[in-house]
């Protein structure tokens, strides 16, 4: 064998197609939805994330790939090949589009258009038009038209120089730094035609026979052979989770295929571990002379009863005010993935510990100081939509949410806080043009104390144990102020060191408006001054914020001492939620470097937490100037603790692929920014969680 390749694909659940026929759809050694090594015109299951390692003679790929909508697939691809046009090792980043324009039906089979490199080098720049048909469960077939390298092995004249004879010549590439979005090559050029079958013996075993139209004419070489155009896999899935594939391609080459799948919306473990909620409790059932109401001590006893209740739910009472037939609580979530939850529990618990006369619970949920809305709920309404099986849009129709303008007195016993925290980290490092992997692993101490309620103190330091992050000796070649192109320096020059040491004081200047500075080393490379200001008003999708900072680079050992480069950013941000869990996001503005531009965002947030988005970054910077990649541009991913491991817990895992990290378009890292702290504690994000109001 003369060498494995391997596929590891994080993904959700069945497609469409698939579903009806039980034939799932497979990643090809692209990481896209497709036979062996070419594409098919299936889709993966709606927010499918798959992360994929294929490796076969003198070639390696890594592929991140997402479901973005129920018909478009994306996918980034990071590639290292041997021998490439015989200059030798080429790393190389590349993007895809697969769009699905008609799903199957009884007689139609499915349509996809693929476009593949459209902002990378060129190296796999291709595209098709390819169509997939189900005959019967167990056998289907697929035939496509390529164009680029997918039209290399018996090309012919491009059919769609008979509407634009420009279309009949591909304009040639350099293989360049890459960055920049080729729309002159895309289906220009000679075209081919390929295909295949896929058969499913078994619910565990399948065979997939392709004939392709890609020739590698690029990789051929002392690494790579091209002997025949035809390609076979065979595919076993071990169990739920993993399959296991065995592939021959071009006559040359064996290798072997690993893909784990995994499912957002199928968690690993057993959900809803949590303890059950308290019932409603009818208030007819409600002694308020047993809960101390009646005492003369002025509820003091009744009240540390309902925050001992709470705390052991999870839920920690900030405050709580009884006026006549309205009781209204200050609560901070310290358990529940979603404020929804959190509110529901605390109103169950206020219908068996409130007097009889209370009528009204007004919940304001309180993030670091921050009160973020009034949610008002009758007491009528958890009593009548208690038990009723539609209950949740009921309940959520009746709540009503408003900006909170009044701050109580915080209970005695809250202020001041403190906490820590000892646990291990890892930091991967991806895309490094000399080691496409390094890692580094290590033990973190991190501490926070509020002495009063809207002051936050909190810094972390580091101990690394082991990794490869120092290994990495490459020069920085920018022409701008290094500003991020240097980072590998920062990683060797200390063992020990200070990731983080900030104060922050959070205030609401008015209704509708939030405020924040923070002051301190705000991350390893960067720290001086930041303040921001946030409209959101509660009930709205949209939001305004202005970011003004003023920063000085940090000295490499990552102490506190500082280097010479200092510099003032700032942007002006607009966020909007969609439906369907779709936000976006603007920010225009100043960056580390001293260019000026604006980022794009979208991101689309799950019902159960998982997020998923892309970035990308324009500034005054040219793409020669700003190197390889052209812009910053990224994918990032959330994935909710409680939904690897069951039990509820707010805590999340974070991360932000970038292809290359270079100095345009950078921009400080500040924790605790004010529109994530906010936007779950208002109406459209309550909105879209409230089902957990009841759990």
């Amino acid at each position: 064998m003369k060498r494995a390749l391997a596929t590891i694909a994080i993904v959700t659940a069945a497609s469409g197609a698939a579903a009806q026929s039980g034939f799932e759809t497979g990643y090809n050694t692209y990481g896209v939805p497709g036979m062996v090594d070419m594409p098919n015109a299936l889709v993966l299951p709606d927010a499918e994330l798959g992360f994929s390692l294929t490796q076969f003679d003198g070639t390696l790929r890594i592929t991140g790939a997402f479901q973005i909508l129920p018909r478009l697939t994306g996918a980034f691809r990071y590639s290292v090949i041997d021998g490439f046009r015989g200059r030798g090792t080429l790393y190389d980043r590349s993007f895809v589009l697969h769009y699905q324009i008609l799903n199957e039906q009884s007689v139609r089979p499915a349509l996809a258009l693929g476009i593949n490199d459209l902002f990378g080098t060129g190296v796999y720049s291709g595209e098709y038009l390819v169509a997939t048909k189900h005959l019967g469960s167990r056998l289907r077939a697929t035939g496509g038209i390529g164009w680029g390298r997918l039209g290399e092995r018996n090309g012919f004249r491009n059919p769609l120089g008979a509407l634009n004879d420009g279309f009949e010549t591909r304009p040639g590439r350099d293989f360049g730094v890459g960055g920049e979005a080729e729309f002159d090559q895309i289906f220009r050029g000679d075209a081919a035609f390929f295909g295949g079958v896929e058969f499913q013996a078994s619910d565990r075993l399948s065979f997939a026979v392709e004939y392709s139209s890609d020739e590698y004419s690029q990789e051929v070489g002392p690494s790579f052979d091209y002997n025949s155009p035809w390609n076979y896999g065979l595919t076993y899935k071990v169990r739920e989770d993993l399959s296991l594939t065995a592939s021959y391609l071009y006559g040359s080459t064996i290798g072997v295929s690993l893909t784990f799948a995994a499912n957002p919306k199928r968690p690993p473990n057993t959900v809803g571990l949590e303890p059950a909620p308290y019932p409603v409790t009818p208030r007819a059932s409600v002694d308020a002379e047993a809960l101390g109401w009646t005492l003369p001590d002025n509820g003091n006893a009744a009240i540390a009863q309902v925050r001992d209740v709470m705390e052991a739910d999870g839920i920690a009472l900030h405050a709580f005010r009884l006026v006549g037939d309205t009781i209204r609580v200050e609560i901070e979530n310290q358990r529940y993935r979603t404020t929804a939850q959190a509110v529901g529990r605390t109103a169950r618990i206020l219908t068996a510990s409130m007097p009889p006369a209370v009528d009204t619970f007004v919940i304001v949920p309180v993030v670091l100081g921050i009160r973020t809305a009034d949610v008002t709920i009758r007491r009528d309404d958890m009593e009548e939509l208690a038990y009723d099986l539609d209950n949740t849009w009921s309940s959520y129709a009746r709540a009503r949410f408003d900006a909170s303008t009044t701050q109580l007195a915080p209970l005695g016993e809250i202020y001041p806080r403190f906490n820590y925290n000892i646990s291990p980290y890892l930091t991967p490092s991806f895309f490094d043009p000399d080691d496409p992997a390094r890692f580094d692993v290590g033990v973190e101490l991190n501490a926070s104390l509020e002495p009063v309620s809207g002051l936050l103190f909190e810094g972390a330091v580091r101990q690394r144990f082991e990794g490869t992050l120092d290994e990495s000796t490459r020069v920085s070649n920018s022409v701008l102020p290094k500003v991020r192109s240097n980072t590998n320096i920062f990683q060797r020059n200390a063992d020990t060191f200070m990731t983080y040491l900030t104060g922050t004081y959070f205030f609401k200047p008015a209704e509708d408006f939030y405020g924040r500075v923070t002051v301190g080393y705000f991350e390893t490379q960067y720290g001086g001054i930041s303040t921001e200001v946030l409209w959101k008003p509660v009930g709205s999708d949209l939001a305004l914020g202005l970011e003004a900072n003023y920063v000085k680079q940090r000295a490499f050992e990552q102490g506190f001492g500082f280097q010479d480069y200092e510099i003032a950013t700032g942007h002006a941000s607009l966020y909007y939620l969609f439906e369907n869990g779709f936000e976006t996001k603007v920010d225009v503005g100043r960056y580390l470097a001293g260019d000026w531009g604006a980022t794009f965002t979208l991101q689309r947030t799950f019902k159960n937490g998982w997020k998923v988005g892309a970035f990308a970054t324009f500034t005054d910077v040219p793409f020669d100037e700003f190197g390889e990649g052209s812009f910053d541009k990224g994918l990032m991913v959330t994935i909710p603790i409680d939904w690897v491991r069951g039990t509820p817990t707010t805590n999340e895992f974070n991360y932000i692929l970038r292809p290359i990290l270079r100095d345009g378009g950078a921009k400080v890292n500040i924790r605790n920014r004010l529109y994530e702290l906010v936007t779950d504690n208002h109406r459209p994000a309550m909105r879209d969680d409230w089902g957990r109001f009841w759990k």
